[in-house]
């Protein structure tokens, strides 16, 4: 039911904005692609992938959670685009295929000394929230 709300979500942010720059950010690729952008706030790195914070409509925020063998060679969930040095500000496109989540991109600054990334103290355990298969957005 989730990824039926996600999807119907996707759908009518396309065909209402039809591709208008929001905070969240909607448009059509191709006939059975779609994608959503979303601001990163800030992401955390942890070994069994990253946790990222994104930037809602009405100023809230939501976090997801993505594991690393998404980003790990033959996987093709997920992929980082690395930013040039600059004032360009991260990202993650969200892309859906057929209304299912096909992958995501996290468009990141290499340096990790940028105000985007963040560390997670090695006491917090939050290991079985990177136990997904897919990626739902929270709207």
């Amino acid at each position: 039911m989730k990824r039926f709300v996600v999807a119907a979500i996707a759908i009518f942010a396309v065909s209402l904005f039809g591709g208008a720059t929001v905070s969240a950010q909607s448009q059509r690729i191709e006939s059975d692609l779609a994608v959503i952008n979303v601001s990163i706030e800030r992401i955390w790195p942890h070994r069994l992938g990253y946790v990222v914070q994104y930037r809602l409509p009405g100023n809230r925020v939501a976090r997801a959670y993505l594991p690393a063998e998404w980003f790990a060679s033959g996987d093709d969930r997920g992929e980082r685009h690395l930013l040039s040095p600059g004032r360009s500000w991260p990202s993650m496109s969200v892309f859906f295929r057929g209304g299912e989540f096909s992958h995501v991109r996290l468009n990141v600054h290499r340096s990790h000394t940028h105000a985007s990334w963040g560390y997670i103290p090695i006491t917090v355990n939050i290991d079985d929230r990177f136990n997904v298969d897919t990626l739902e957005l929270q709207f």
